[in-house]
């Protein structure tokens, strides 16, 4: 429960479908730490369950905020949603309650679970939850099918779009999918939002926000400032021109186009760096050649199912959240994925996450190098 509607609302229908449900908050060492500590721990009272919380600001120090400060020293665009579902809330927090005695780990992302037994579909999370009884039980039967290797767990699209999070958790396996509930796949925003009316759940200080959590201000820059050793250096176009002077390269991304620094002409946008002469490469063409790409390389492969596509293979693809998918062909050559887009992308970045679709199915994806 992280003191927001989301997970308020995962408590409220849990248990209307009867489930043994315990809140759980994580402390991760961040400023807005203790208000939604306390805005969870009301709405468990309200609800009238039991609620504890899991410290686990050690672990998110060093593998989410060392490890983004890290990677923009190394050059790289880091997504640390993606490596806080991976290592803390689908990890570490899994792990602990599990050994506490949990069945499973609810959370509010909006994102389907599908359960397959034998190739046909069998059983899907019920979004009628006051069909309580039999539901319940064939859904809790499949689950412990899976241990049998009968079953298998496929991560679908949300039904809302807007709030689709299924490029942020293709890091999941079968063995975290048997033990995960997404009530809120089959649900809009609008409709949960009516739920915590329905139930008088009011949320302090709610507010929808796609910024990183444990950056306070409005600007990461300012952020990675405190942090790095930021050097500055000259920005040129590409005729070696010198446009302006950069605060530091870690502070732009390709494709950037606000907040350069250069004055009276533009607009212009990152087109690359060059960072052995520690300079900043920028073009007033926002369709410059050099902001696409053709094909990409991938590390940290995952396979939410576990089973490896023989290579080569056609497929959609994201490289960045709000993108819209495009065609792609993925091959594996010498242990090694590429990317090769069938048409070129604009602002392909090095340390995003590059997810792969079928359909509404997440089949996987991995790190951009």
């Amino acid at each position: 429960m992280s003191g927001g509607v989301d997970s308020a609302v995962v408590a409220v229908l849990l248990k209307e479908q009867d489930y043994e449900i315990e809140g759980v908050f994580m402390r991760l060492g961040i400023a807005r730490d203790d208000q939604a500590e306390k805005n969870a721990g009301r709405i468990a009272r309200k609800l009238g369950i039991k609620f504890f919380v899991v410290d686990v600001s050690k672990e998110f120090k060093k593998k989410v905020i060392d490890y983004f400060i890290s990677e923009y020293k190394k050059g790289q665009t880091p997504n640390p949603c993606v490596e806080c579902n991976r290592e803390i809330k689908f990890g570490i927090l899994m792990e602990k309650v599990l050994k506490m005695g949990a069945d499973y780990v609810a959370t509010g992302h909006y994102v389907r679970l599908q359960n397959v037994i034998a190739g046909k579909v069998r059983l899907k999370q019920s979004r009628s939850y006051k069909s309580q009884g039999l539901v319940a039980e064939l859904f809790h039967f499949a689950r412990n099918d899976s241990k049998n290797g009968i079953a298998k767990f496929r991560l679908l699209k949300a039904k809302d779009e807007n709030k689709d999070q299924s490029y942020f958790l293709y890091t999941l396996n079968q063995k975290k999918l048997k033990r995960c509930l997404f009530p809120l796949g089959d649900y809009t925003k609008d409709e949960v939002k009516k739920i915590a009316k329905k139930y008088n759940l009011k949320i302090d200080n709610e507010k929808e926000s796609q910024e990183i959590c444990f950056i306070t201000s409005k600007y990461y820059g300012d952020f990675l400032r405190e942090r790095l050793k930021l050097k500055a250096g000259d920005i040129i176009d590409a005729n070696n021109n010198i446009l302006g002077k950069h605060k530091g390269l870690p502070l732009y991304t390709i494709g950037q186009r606000r907040d350069i620094g250069i004055g009276g002409t533009g607009p212009y946008f990152v087109i690359g760096m060059n960072r052995g002469k520690n300079q900043l490469v920028v073009s007033d063409n926002k369709n410059d050649k050099n902001l696409f790409s053709k094909k990409l390389a991938v590390k940290k492969v995952n396979w939410v199912s576990g089973s490896i596509p023989k290579s080569p293979f056609k497929i959609k693809v994201k490289t960045r959240y709000r993108m819209k998918e495009c065609l792609a062909v993925i091959d594996k050559i010498n242990n090694k994925y590429t990317v090769k887009f069938l048409k070129p992308q604009r602002a392909v970045m090095s340390g995003q996450s590059v997810v792969f679709y079928k359909g509404n199915e997440v089949l996987g994806g991995g790190i951009i190098i």
